[in-house]
């Protein structure tokens, strides 16, 4: 789409980095009108490059009129699921090792390198055992060379943060690496979730850093000169200083920018938001204008944190899903993502020729596994020292170009693919994979054609030879799939509760009534499942892949203009927000009987006031002006304070304060 108009006073740009697209969109703010928009590839080798493409196919006339650049990303959710956070250890002040055995919990802790040591202080914010420095400092020193950061857990710091402030004060004189306080990312007693939200922090401090960078770069290679903001998992912007230092809060700042963008765009303040991309499908509700946040706080890939954020599903089924089938020849979509064979085809124009004789043998006659070619995303160069024989062997075959995976199971005398050893070298994204997926179908259709559309009907022709069916029927079960499994998808997450899956001599009769209603199978009883909110489509493949969907639940699917870069729209329609509570509870008399005095406790420090009305008045006034100098700083323009005042038991209290305003434009 290219540019309507660039005159307006306050032009702003807004960028989602998607696992497949990234998406841009120059916005006039005041008017919230879309003025061009553009899509690009998303280049994971190097963000820049695919954000700049996205800068540059929005042809902005004059770079110095941006007064804002807005972002958000999948990288942190993806980085965790894919296990490319940086090396952490975590270091564990007065936790029980026996109880977090006994529960299993320290799966739960997202490092494997976690330490524990004596002190932390109890309920009351005492002291519970001193503070075992000298045995920090020694595995400090062990591990300092072997991990990229630290993370500091302190039982009940939210209590009382001074263990985890001695701790960092005495490490960071022996030690560089990067430091993460878990008192300062959570004000919740929850001492595993914080401990999680802490190591997952320190995991991705360089990683959003460098992302950072990489989109600085972009704009300074474009001439914009302009505030960047990020977009927090809750849908709420933070500058990129903030997002630097607590990128565990970008955790699903890409679907919640969709769900922003979204309600947005179609002005519909109750609906569920489907933002369909090339990798998942994410679920998320609207009602009365605003997201819905998840008040236990954001999970990924397992595991629970304490971070404020939108509640969302996300399902591993987008455009580029590995189509496959299973040992009982049952087709499977998703949840890996690879990339399509038209894609894969455009790019080496040798493989259309492969696939055609591969339709054209009849003896063996080929499986699916021929569709599936794997081929080297970079190369690492000369230096394999750090490679396993078999990954050089990997590394030196793929080097000639994209191979089927029989070939190259053949090559290296392997008998499957789990025997290649190449999991290592996926992740790090050095070697990739290609498949059939449904942007190959669309290539087929007609209805989506921008690659090797004969490369995609020969996969589809392999395919459909194999499962002897006929391609017509073959491609429409693959899509009433694809339906069924987002419907499925839908019903779970607004019941939280799951469906088992499809057996034909399944019992259950929730599976029974989701099939019935989906299909009419029973001859003599009706049922039917009705979604009280039109859907809010989103994302390039939503058209095709929501009709259906809409269908089988009785309701409308909103397609609003733009609904293909929604998620960019939503990056610049969010506001700035800031929040922080301050605990306040009484110290009490070693018998446990008296009040003697009452803590306000912040994340700089705890003071003492004989009186609870003086503890409050501090809390609120000195809440108040930390909140809104941190907005400011935030990049909020004219930010206003909330206050609000729980109850939290027996004379204590949480002073919940939010500053909340708009981002602040460059003149």
């Amino acid at each position: 789409m290219k540019n309507k108009k660039q005159t307006q006073e306050a032009l702003v740009l807004g960028i989602d980095t998607g696992g497949t697209y990234t998406d841009g969109v120059l916005l006039e703010y005041h008017s919230r009108t879309v003025l061009a928009a553009h899509k690009s590839l998303t280049t994971k080798r190097d963000f820049a490059i695919g954000i700049e493409k996205v800068i540059e196919g929005i042809q902005i006339q004059d770079p110095s009129s941006i007064q804002m650049v807005s972002i958000s990303t999948t990288l942190a959710t993806n980085a965790i699921a894919e296990g490319k956070g940086k090396r952490v250890a975590l270091f564990l002040i007065g936790y029980d090792p026996e109880l977090v055995a006994s529960f299993q919990m320290e799966r739960h802790f997202a490092t494997p390198n976690f330490y524990y040591f004596a002190g932390g202080h109890d309920l009351f914010g005492q002291e519970k055992e001193p503070l075992d420095l000298t045995a920090l400092l020694e595995k400090t020193s062990q591990l300092k060379s072997q991990v990229d950061a630290i993370a500091i857990s302190s039982y009940f710091s939210p209590l009382n943060p001074e263990h985890e402030t001695r701790a960092y004060n005495a490490i960071s004189k022996v030690c560089d690496l990067p430091i993460v306080l878990g008192h300062q990312l959570s004000t919740k007693l929850g001492s595993v979730e914080r401990a999680t939200t802490a190591a997952l922090n320190a995991s991705l401090l360089s990683v959003l850093q460098d992302f950072i960078v990489a989109v600085r770069r972009a704009m300074e290679h474009r001439g914009i000169d302009a505030p960047l903001m990020v977009v927090r998992g809750d849908g709420t912007l933070m500058s990129d200083e903030f997002a630097a230092r607590s990128p565990v809060e970008t955790i699903h700042s890409g679907p919640a920018a969709s769900a922003i963008g979204g309600r947005f765009l179609s002005h519909q303040d109750d609906a569920l938001i489907l933002d369909v991309g090339g990798t998942t499908t994410d679920l998320a509700l609207i009602q009365g204008g605003n997201v819905t946040i998840s008040e236990t706080g954001a999970s990924v890939s397992g595991y629970k944190t304490s971070v404020k954020a939108a509640n969302l599903l996300s399902i591993g089924l987008g455009g580029d899903s590995h189509i496959t089938v299973d040992r009982e020849n049952n087709i499977v979509i998703g949840p890996e993502r690879v990339v399509p064979l038209a894609y894969l085809a455009y790019q080496h124009p040798e493989i259309q020729n492969r696939l055609k004789a591969l339709i054209q043998k009849t003896w063996p006659p080929p499986t699916p596994n021929w569709l599936e070619y794997w081929f080297l995303l970079r190369d690492p160069g000369d230096n394999l020292r750090a490679f396993s024989d078999r990954e050089k062997t990997l590394i030196k075959i793929l080097k000639a170009g994209p191979i089927a995976i029989p070939d190259l199971v053949k090559q290296v005398n392997a008998l499957h693919k789990n025997q290649l050893g190449a999991d290592e070298l996926i992740r790090r994204e050095i070697i990739g994979k290609a498949g059939l997926t449904p942007t190959d179908l669309l290539h087929i259709d007609g209805r989506h054609t921008p690659w090797d559309v004969k490369a995609a009907k020969y996969g589809l022709k392999l395919l459909s030879n194999h499962l002897h069916w006929e391609e017509p029927g073959l491609t429409e079960f693959i899509w009433t799939l694809s339906s069924e499994l987002i419907a499925k998808a839908i019903i779970e997450f607004l019941t939280e509760k799951s469906i088992p899956p499809s057996s034909a001599h399944s019992p259950d009769l929730g599976l029974w009534f989701f099939r019935n209603s989906l299909y009419a199978e029973h001859p003599h009883l009706a049922t039917q499942i009705h979604l009280q909110y039109p859907i809010i489509g989103i994302g390039a493949p939503a058209d095709i892949m929501l009709q259906d969907v809409a269908k089988l639940l009785y309701t409308e699917l909103i397609l609003p203009d733009h609904y293909y870069v929604a998620n960019a729209v939503g990056a610049i329609a969010g506001s700035v927000m800031v929040s922080e509570e301050i605990l306040i509870y009484p110290h009490l008399s070693e018998a446990g009987m008296d009040v003697i005095s009452y803590y306000v406790q912040a994340r700089d420090g705890r003071e003492e006031f004989e009186e609870l009305t003086d503890a409050l008045g501090h809390a609120r006034k000195s809440g108040h002006d930390r909140v809104l100098s941190a907005a400011l700083r935030s990049g909020a323009d004219n930010p206003q304070v909330v206050v609000e005042e729980i109850a939290d038991g027996i004379d204590s209290y949480r002073i919940r304060l939010q500053a909340v305003g708009n981002p602040r434009l460059s003149k």
